[in-house]
C-alpha cells in the first residue's frame, strides 16, 4: 500500500493506492540455511567461481603446480616399473609447502578482507545468521578449499600406484595417512591464515603477513635447523620445529603417521615430543578459532 498526498488544490482529501504489494509467505529457511549459503558462495569463490576470469587465474594455476610434480612421479613410476613412488604420500604437502603457502596467502584475505574493507560484515549479523555461523562458514570454507588443493595429488600418486601394480595393501595405508596430515594441515593453515587476514581490511597487507607466517617461517626454521645439526646440537633440531606451521605438521606425522621427517638427519621428535607437537597443532587451531571468534565481535557491532 501506499499514500499519496495531493499538493494542488488545499481542500483535496490524501489518495490511497494499492500498488500491490505482499508479505512473504514462503518458507523461512533459517541460520543453517544462511550458513550453508555462505560456507558454499565461500568455497566456491577460494576457486574463483562464480567470479571474474581474473579471479580464477591464481587459484586454477596453483591447483595445477600441485598436481603437475604428482603426475610426472606417476608417469617415471609407470614407465620404469618402479617398486615404490619416487616420495611418500605423507611427504609431499611438506615438498610442496611453497605452494600451499602462497594459496592460502591469496584466498584467506579474498575470503575476508573485503567484508572488512566495506563494512559489509554488520549486514550478515541482522538476522539471521550470528557471529559463530560466520566464522565456522568461512574457517570451514577456507579449510576444505586447503584439502582440495592437497589432497588431489596424493590421488593422482595413488591411482598412479594402483596403476604401476604397486602393492595394494602399502599403497591405501600411506594414502590414508597422507589424507589424514593434508586434513590437519588444511586446518591449521586455515585458520593461522584467516586469524591473519581479520586483522586488517588491506588485502595486501594480509597477503605478505600470511607469507610471512607460513612460508618465511618454514625457510627460517629449517635454516636454524640445520645450524644446530651441524654444530653437533641434533637434540634440539626436533623442538626447533614447533616455531613453523609446516615443521608441526611434519612432526606430528613423523610421531604418529609413520612418515620420514624432513627434519636435517632425518631425526623427527620422538613420540614423546609428537605428543608436544600434536598439542600445539590441536591448540592453534582451536586457539585460531577463537580468535576469529572474538576479532568478529567487535567488527560485527
Amino acid at each position: 500500500m501506499a499514500v499519496e498526498q495531493s499538493l494542488t488544490p488545499r481542500g483535496e482529501q490524501t489518495r490511497i493506492h494499492d500498488i500491490g504489494y505482499r508479505h512473504y509467505d514462503g518458507p523461512r529457511l533459517g541460520r543453517g540455511y544462511a550458513r550453508r549459503s555462505l560456507y558454499s558462495q565461500s568455497l566456491r569463490g577460494s576457486y574463483g567461481l562464480g567470479r571474474s576470469v581474473k579471479s580464477k587465474v591464481l587459484p586454477m594455476l596453483l591447483f595445477v603446480v600441485m598436481c603437475v610434480p604428482a603426475l610426472i612421479m606417476v608417469a617415471v613410476a609407470v614407465a620404469t616399473k618402479a617398486k615404490a613412488l619416487p616420495v611418500d604420500y605423507t611427504r609431499y604437502a611438506v615438498i610442496m609447502q611453497a605452494v600451499i603457502g602462497l594459496y592460502v596467502a591469496s584466498q584467506g584475505p579474498q575470503s575476508v578482507s573485503r567484508d572488512l574493507r566495506f563494512k559489509t560484515v554488520p549486514l550478515y549479523f541482522s538476522r539471521p545468521i550470528e557471529i559463530v555461523d560466520y566464522v565456522r562458514a568461512k574457517y570451514a570454507a577456507l579449510a576444505s578449499a586447503l584439502f582440495i588443493l592437497t589432497a588431489a595429488p596424493l590421488i593422482v600418486l595413488y591411482v598412479g600406484a594402483l596403476l604401476a601394480k604397486l602393492d595394494f595393501s602399502d599403497q591405501t595405508k600411506g594414502f590414508g595417512q597422507g589424507l589424514v596430515s593434508v586434513a590437519l594441515l588444511s586446518l591449521l593453515f586455515a585458520g593461522i591464515g584467516l586469524v591473519i587476514s581479520s586483522i586488517t581490511p588491506r588485502r595486501g597487507f594480509g597477503i605478505a603477513a600470511v607469507i610471512a607466517a607460513l612460508t618465511i617461517s618454514y625457510g627460517a626454521v629449517s635454516t636454524v635447523q640445520a645450524i644446530a645439526y651441524e654444530q653437533s646440537s641434533s637434540s634440539a633440531v626436533p623442538w626447533l620445529g614447533l616455531f613453523s606451521p609446516i615443521t608441526l605438521i611434519d612432526g606430528v606425522q613423523t610421531a604418529f603417521l609413520g612418515a620420514t621427517s624432513a627434519f636435517p638427519g632425518g631425526e623427527g621428535p620422538s613420540s614423546g615430543q609428537g605428543v608436544v607437537f600434536l598439542v600445539a597443532v590441536l591448540g592453534l587451531i582451536a586457539g585460531s578459532y577463537g580468535l576469529l571468534l572474538r576479532r568478529y565481535r567487535k567488527v560485527g557491532l
